[in-house]
């Protein structure tokens, strides 16, 4: 009987055991299966923050890329309008200048035709002028003329010569034609012609002009005729 409920308590303890060691196995299974899933939630969440790490800076080199954009598409918008300012500015500048322009052509145009007309004018009135200070002359030549058909005196033909080149010396002097000095003078080029040279008598009249053979003019400082003169050398 003893023996008998000896083996009862160790089929029992036998049958703890057993019981505790499958739930010893099931606990570390269990515990096995928890490290698992925590490892795998673990590298789930590496790869989770790698993954937003790795959009973030997707996210913030778009955003530096955007704001990039955003100031150059800016900045030539502003060197755009800048440059189509100035454009304006030069054809407001371009039209004043032309319309100036145009303006100053038209005004030198009326003066160039202006001061034409009114050189035309002056020659044609200084010559007129001319031809009615002559007149006079004329008419005291027709004068003389008739005078001297019926007269024999001859110092009465010479008096009327001496009036009449003195009328016209005068009718010079209207217009400020004056004789051009030549002879005794020292010869010069711009009042003089030399026709011919013949040697000098006296050291003093090297370069002199001894003759004139035709007389010069000038209206006031302007050679309107040289003199035609004999040089001595």
């Amino acid at each position: 009987m003893k023996e008998k409920e000896n083996e009862i308590p160790n089929e029992e303890m036998n049958s703890e055991q057993e019981c505790q060691q499958k739930h010893d196995n099931l606990s570390g299974d269990s515990d096995n299966n928890q490290v698992e899933n925590d490892t795998d939630l673990s590298e789930n969440d590496t790869e989770n923050t790698q993954t937003e790490q790795n959009d973030a800076k997707e996210e913030e080199k778009a955003g530096e890329k955007k704001k990039n954009r955003s100031f150059f598409g800016k900045k030539k918008s502003d060197e755009e309008e800048r440059l189509k300012k100035e454009l304006e500015e030069l054809d407001i500048k371009y039209k004043e200048l032309n319309d100036r322009f145009l303006r100053l052509y038209s005004e030198f145009d009326n003066y160039k035709k202006r001061t034409n007309k009114e050189k035309l004018d002056l020659l044609s009135t200084a010559s007129e002028k001319v031809i009615v200070g002559l007149l006079p002359v004329i008419d005291d030549f027709e004068r003389a003329i008739a005078a001297n058909e019926k007269s024999e005196e001859v110092t009465a033909i010479k008096e009327g010569f001496v009036l009449i080149y003195n009328k016209l010396q005068q009718l010079l002097k209207r217009f400020d034609v004056e004789e051009i000095k030549a002879k005794g003078e020292d010869f010069n080029t711009d009042y003089h012609e030399a026709i011919t040279h013949f040697p000098a008598q006296k050291e003093e009249d090297k370069g002199k002009v001894m003759d004139v053979t035709e007389k010069g003019y000038k209206i006031k400082d302007k050679v309107i005729r040289y003199s035609k003169v004999v040089v001595a050398n």
